[in-house]
């Protein structure tokens, strides 16, 4: 207010004393708010730390299910043996299920096949469509296509319409095989299968072949291993037998060659095909097929 009453020298001078004034506050201004941002970026950063000395956190990692590591165990088995691999479609023609096999509309073998029927329009010939119940649908198939010599075996997934149990399922896994070369016998099928028992099951494990029938074949057999679980003695996996039936084999039947195309006077064949859950559970002592479909954690981690 007295400002006015001030020299032009005095004014100057007080001017000169509130600008350095405000110059100070100014600066401790400053000084004070970057104070404060530095301390709060500091917390930030303490409260977000990431200390790279401290052990990772563990992240679960899985592995492959004790099924499909069962088919490459015995993919690798049948390689070794000198045999290919192929594969075929779940949804199969009735022609190749069965026609092709020796299994034609009236044959009473169907009536232990009831399976999943597809309502298809587009047939060429070979019948209506239905989801495979049987791997061997496959051979009929390499049969038609490949020529001799000829060594396969076929992973995958089937189907049949009935009863659920410690046994039985609706949809499981085959594993089917063929050879056809000149000269080959019964001989050379069982020296096959007992090569896989051995290199499977281990040399210890007991094996029974049986005759048995089979409309794809003839003569036919079927191959039993000893039951794990009770070591022969019976008990429910096995039926109270002391044995469990792991396959059906036998000699290529020369129809069935001659719907290939192939000329069962010149070639022979054998065929097998086993059903791959009972694998594992004679193996590892599984009283029920069901629990590989559960995905109970507890039971898968164990393989």
């Amino acid at each position: 207010r007295g400002l006015g009453g001030l020299s032009l020298d005095e004014r100057k001078a007080l001017g000169a004393q509130a600008n350095q004034a405000k110059a100070t506050l100014e600066g401790r201004y400053e000084e004070a708010r970057a104070k404060l941002s530095t301390e709060a970026e500091s917390a930030k950063v303490r409260a977000t730390a990431l200390d790279i000395t401290l052990p990772g956190y563990p992240l679960p990692t899985g592995h492959k299910h004790v099924l499909m590591e069962t088919i490459d165990e015995i993919t690798e088995i049948f390689r070794a043996m000198g045999f290919e691999v192929a594969l075929g479609p779940e949804a199969e023609w009735d022609y190749y299920n069965f026609e092709a096999l020796n299994i034609p509309p009236e044959h009473p073998s169907r009536d232990d096949q009831s399976t999943f029927w597809v309502d298809s329009k587009a047939d060429i010939g070979k019948g209506p469509m239905l989801l495979r119940t049987q791997g061997t649908a496959v051979s009929a198939r390499v049969v038609e296509k490949m020529d001799p010599p000829i060594r396969v075996i076929e992973p995958g997934r089937v189907y049949r319409y009935e009863a659920i149990d410690a046994t039985h399922l609706n949809a499981y896994h085959n594993v089917d095989g063929v050879a056809v070369d000149k000269g080959i016998s019964m001989a050379d099928l069982k020296g096959t299968l007992y090569e896989f028992s051995r290199r499977y099951f281990g040399p210890e494990r007991r094996v029974r072949f049986r005759p048995d029938f089979f409309p794809f074949v003839e003569p036919g057999v079927e191959m039993a291993i000893e039951c794990a679980v009770c070591h022969g003695g019976g008990c429910r996996l096995c039926g109270e037998s002391g044995w469990l039936e792991i396959l059906g084999a036998g000699m290529t039947h020369p129809d069935v060659l001659r719907r290939g195309g192939i000329d069962p006077d010149v070639y022979t064949s054998f065929a097998f095909g086993m059903g791959l859950e009972r694998l594992p559970m004679l193996r590892y002592g599984i009283d029920d097929m069901r629990l590989f479909y559960t995905n109970d954690l507890r039971f898968l981690r164990q393989f």
